[in-house]
């Protein structure tokens, strides 16, 4: 009897029916990248979640197929997320507003099992769970205007000097996240990395599709609808001061 260990294979996904490991694959250009793959242990139900709610609830970005965001939630507006981490305030802020969709993008696997498994346990209908590249996804699978919101709370700050070219909000990623933004709709940032936060209000703030919401010209108050969540507390609880942007696709 072989009692050999059985080795997955790459590219087998760690769930089957859930979350693929690349989803896209080869199908699109390699680039730099705003985000690098996190692995950690994955609970039983996290798991037990991925493998029973993806199939309902869950989505690769494989960029190969136009998204009906009208038949997903059902002709709600919908707001993008990028990057939920475990998707508390995700499901928080699902559960205070069940009239707008949130289509929540991540490469976390815990975060995405953890996320369903808030959704289910909370009756939330209002919530889809992407896995892959948010740009893939912006610019392969979603319909110009189609957004009503797009969330970017906390992404990596890449903070050194030679990695800046990482960090996701860029001249380049603005005029790409213009065109899927209806008009009016908000692009709202938070970050609790100063130097990244001056960053983000500059390029916002010289991207001709954007204007602040503020008329001051400089940072929001945290507006009542974004929860306070446990990684922005720890922030906090460091002395790191928080700022949060909103900008409106002119």
């Amino acid at each position: 009897m072989n009692s050999a260990p059985y080795i997955r294979p790459k590219g087998e996904p760690r769930f089957p029916g859930g979350p693929a490991a690349d989803p896209a694959g080869s199908h699109h250009e390699r680039r730099i990248r705003s985000f690098q793959p996190r692995r950690s242990r994955v609970t039983t139900g996290q798991a037990e979640a991925l493998e029973r709610l993806w199939p309902q609830w869950g989505m690769d970005v494989d960029g190969l197929r136009v998204l009906d965001l009208d038949a997903m939630f059902d002709g709600l507006p919908v707001v993008l997320e990028i990057g939920f981490g475990m998707g508390e305030a995700t499901a928080q802020m699902a559960a205070d507003d069940p009239a707008t969709g949130i289509l929540a993008t991540d490469v976390h696997t815990p975060g995405q099992g953890n996320l369903l498994r808030l959704a289910e346990q909370n009756g939330l209908s209002n919530i889809r769970v992407a896995n892959g590249d948010a740009i893939i996804l912006l610019r392969e699978m979603l319909k110009p205007d189609s957004l009503s919101g797009l969330r970017v709370y906390f992404p990596d700050p890449w903070p050194k000097a030679r990695h800046h070219k990482r960090r996701l909000i860029q001249p380049e990623f603005l005029g790409l996240a213009a065109t899927r933004l209806a008009p009016g709709a908000v692009l709202h940032c938070a970050t609790d990395w100063e130097p990244y936060a001056e960053q983000m209000l500059e390029v916002l703030g010289a991207h001709p599709d954007f204007e602040n919401t503020q008329a001051d010209g400089g940072y929001a108050p945290r507006p009542e609808f974004r929860p306070l969540t446990r990684f922005e507390g720890q922030g906090l609880d460091k002395g790191h001061v928080v700022h949060d942007l909103l900008f409106r696709r002119r």
